[in-house]
């Protein structure tokens, strides 16, 4: 069992904690990976969420065009475009 003792720092308004390396190679974890945190019987849980990737189906309904920008329309044509 790879176990550590760590200090909790503050960061902004929220609490931190670092993961040494060997914790998180014996926990599968890495840099960018999405994580849930709980509470269960007063220890804290870190677990990795395994979301399945979104069809192109999914991410289209997600997009919004006022918050994504939208589709850019260059006028005059650049180059042989005909619009």
């Amino acid at each position: 069992m790879i176990e550590a003792v760590l200090d909790i720092k503050q960061w902004g308004n929220n609490l931190g904690v670092r993961l040494p390396a060997a914790v998180a190679r014996a926990a599968h974890l890495h840099a960018d990976q999405r994580v849930r945190v709980s509470v269960e019987n007063d220890r804290v849980v870190i677990t990795p969420v395994t979301d399945a990737p979104l069809s192109l189906e999914q991410r289209l309904a997600c997009f919004n065009p006022v918050r994504h920008g939208g589709e850019v329309m260059v006028s005059p044509a650049i180059g042989a475009e005909r619009w």
